[in-house]
């Protein structure tokens, strides 16, 4: 009888012979840049062989956090348990806070793990089932958990500080890369060429009006080598709508969670805080169109040209012959006179381009736009140095409105004329930076006088060079550019005389200098100044007072 406990605590330590190990580290980086796994598995293979436990497998979880319960290794290693619950099972882990960093987690998991048959042990503290060693590994999880908080907390405040600092913190956004830079403390975003001028062509583009609708950017984006796709080779429409959403590109950061509005960032900025505002103008100005399949290439006046019986734009197909496909514009109002009835392609195209040709200005008309364009010039760089008087001025009066609302909000306890007050100072912050921009700007010309002249007098002097590229963005440019209104036409017929008041203001200028008469000269007459356009234009007029 005396014998009988030694022969059952033999038999006890002969069940419990075989061993797992359980090894975490909570993020990645640690497993990249050091050997947390490894170390964690050497510690209780030497542990394991100190105890003569065999290890019959090992688990690991690799950024996972410790205050989850559903992680894969864990999982994985409970499966396992279960499996071979005949057999009890030492469960080996480097630490308490391997098992878990939190109590609530720790609690759940010795909990499944004595369920299928696991019993814990590690060389950094003893397990038992006594209520000494209860409260002892009770606390130890306590304390992981409150140091899995503390570090939660410090990270997060380092990173808080170093956003108001004009840093960025978090994944950046495309167009951007983090490098090392001479004079910063850690990594900063730097653009990441060629795709930053993608997105930069993308944003200037919408907020301009060249690209009409989201679904054009989609396109242009889509059409680029650089800009990155799916696997599809496609561009996500929401990814469109977060790019003309994202004020990084501005230069500025913008976390409200953490009450940071606006600061201003150490990164290169793609866009101004104005080009900004004007692509939230449009976006707000209009819903999020789908991507439509039918901005092709072969149809460029799609959308632009009405229908002469119901004034609705118009729209475009391919209609199938016996061997080949044609295009054809028609109207798809029902209804209407002209519901269904085709307009070859090339016809209506022809007309049009007709109408281009007839737009070039005589030479004697050119000379005096080009001389008005100088004299504009100068007038403009003459108002500079008030404008930027005015500007500082109104500067000072929304600090003064800030204050006054900060006031309030200070005095009031209703949350939602605190809410109200929030918002208009969101709103004043935003006209400081716009404000704050223009006077930097002020004086200093987006880019010399002559590229900007030849390049405004080469497309005014003729306007179907740009209409005859091969980008369709080209073609809906000199759409805009040309034209105040869409264009009728009438089947049978063509386009109907355009009025002056249908093209934009620098042709209607250009016919109004001869007594509301546009002079022009025939195709084979005299050549402008400037016959070849390079890149793509955008023309802002405005006329202070009139050239004779």
């Amino acid at each position: 009888m005396k014998n009988a406990p030694q022969q059952h605590d033999h038999r006890q330590q002969e069940e419990s012979s075989k061993a797992v190990i359980y090894c975490r580290v909570s993020s990645i980086a640690q497993v990249k840049k050091g050997d947390g796994l490894g170390s964690q598995e050497t510690r209780c293979r030497q542990f394991a062989k100190n105890k003569s436990y065999d290890v019959v497998r090992v688990f690991k979880d690799e950024g996972a956090s410790g205050g989850l319960v559903g992680r894969s290794g864990m999982q994985e290693m409970l499966q396992f348990l279960k499996a071979q619950k005949q057999d009890e099972h030492m469960v080996l882990i480097d630490d308490i806070s391997r098992l878990a960093r939190g109590l609530e987690a720790h609690l759940q998991l010795r909990t499944l793990i004595s369920s299928v048959g696991g019993k814990l042990a590690s060389p950094s503290i003893e397990f038992g089932e006594d209520s000494d060693s209860l409260l002892v590994e009770n606390l130890l999880a306590s304390v992981s958990q409150h140091q899995r908080q503390k570090n939660a907390e410090q990270t997060k405040n380092r990173m808080q500080a170093r956003v108001r600092n004009g840093y960025w913190c978090f994944s950046p956004p495309v167009g951007y890369r983090f490098s090392q830079v001479p004079g910063h403390v850690g990594k900063v975003m730097v653009k990441n060429e060629p795709v930053a001028s993608v997105v930069q062509e993308a944003l200037e583009g919408y907020a301009s009006g060249r690209f009409e609708i989201q679904s054009e950017v989609k396109r242009f984006l889509e059409n680029s080598v650089h800009f990155p796709k799916d696997k599809n080779g496609e561009v996500h429409f929401q990814r469109v709508t977060n790019l003309l959403g994202q004020v990084l590109y501005t230069g500025y950061l913008d976390v409200l969670e953490w009450n940071i509005r606006l600061q201003p960032a150490k990164h290169e900025p793609l866009i101004s805080f104005e080009t900004y505002k004007a692509i939230q103008s449009r976006l707000a100005g209009q819903s999020n169109a789908p991507a439509r399949k039918d901005l092709h290439d072969e149809f460029p006046l799609r959308g632009f040209v009405t229908c002469a019986c119901c004034r609705k734009p118009m729209t475009a197909c391919f209609s199938s012959g016996r061997h080949q496909k044609y295009p054809y514009y028609l109207c798809a109002t029902k209804g209407c006179a002209e519901y269904r009835k085709s307009i070859r392609k090339e016809k209506m195209e022809g007309e049009f381009e007709e109408i281009l040709q007839q737009l070039r200005p005589s030479p004697t008309l050119f000379y005096m736009a080009s001389e008005m364009f100088k004299d504009l010039w100068e007038d403009r760089k003459g108002l500079v140095e008030e404008e930027a008087k005015s500007m500082k001025s109104e500067l000072q009066r929304i600090d003064h409105k800030m204050d006054q609302f900060l006031e309030r909000i200070v005095e009031t306890d209703a949350p939602t004329v605190v809410s109200a007050y929030e918002k208009k100072l969101n709103s004043l912050e935003e006209e400081k930076v716009l404000l704050r921009e223009k006077i930097e700007k002020c004086g200093r010309p987006l880019q010399p006088f002559e590229d900007s002249f030849r390049t405004a007098m080469t497309f005014l002097g003729n306007p179907i060079v740009l209409w005859d590229s091969d980008s369709l963005e080209d073609k809906r440019a000199v759409l805009r550019l040309v034209f105040a209104n869409k264009l009728p036409y009438q089947r049978n017929e063509g386009f109907r005389t355009a009025k002056s008041e249908e093209f934009s203001l620098p042709f209607r200028l250009l016919g109004n200098l001869e007594s509301g008469r546009y002079e022009m000269v025939r195709p084979t007459g005299l050549e402008p100044v400037a016959t070849g356009l390079e890149g793509r234009c955008s023309i802002q007029l405005s006329y202070g007072r009139k050239t004779r």
